[in-house]
């Protein structure tokens, strides 16, 4: 057996363990980044005044009025993580909570580009990237569009996936 012949069984054989993985793996990406946002809609909710006095004196949102805005950006934070854990849209309930945080990231830039705000920022830019990934590949086996698309739709709209070499 030569080097290249081993390899390619190595490979072979790591990317058949680690296939059994990516459905687990995709929902738990799912709700790690969901959870983060449905902690802080909640929060606004139950301190909806001090979410309105952030909103109007530390969040700089560009064109919204401040009151819009809070609601526009807590209403953003509870129903696409809502979505996407159940993979309902689940690309584009990614690309909605991914635009809430590029709007959470530009209105609070003043602080989050502060010195000693990195670890804060990093968490932002990390959930962006969490929420890219979901919106390219979609939201995996473990969701509602995956059973649906798969009950109702031939194999030209299943989520494909590299072949495993």
């Amino acid at each position: 057996m030569t080097f290249i012949d081993r390899h390619t069984a190595l490979v072979r054989a790591s990317a058949r363990a680690l296939n059994t993985l990516q459905s687990p793996v995709e929902l738990a990406v799912r709700l790690w980044v969901s959870w983060q946002f449905l902690v802080s809609g909640y929060l606004k909710v139950a301190t909806w005044e001090n979410t309105l006095f952030l909103f109007e004196n530390e969040h700089r949102v560009p064109v919204l009025p401040s009151h819009v805005a809070a609601l526009v950006g807590t209403a953003g934070e509870l129903v696409f993580p809502v979505l996407l854990i159940l993979g309902i849209a689940g690309r584009l309930s990614a690309l909605g909570l991914f635009a809430v945080n590029a709007m959470a990231v530009v209105s609070y830039a003043h602080v989050l580009l502060s010195e000693g705000f990195e670890a804060a920022l990093a968490q932002h830019v990390l959930w962006g990237f969490m929420l890219i990934v979901i919106a390219t590949y979609g939201p995996g086996k473990v969701s509602l569009d995956y059973l649906l698309v798969r009950d109702r739709a031939g194999a030209s709209l299943k989520p494909t996936r590299a072949a495993p070499i």
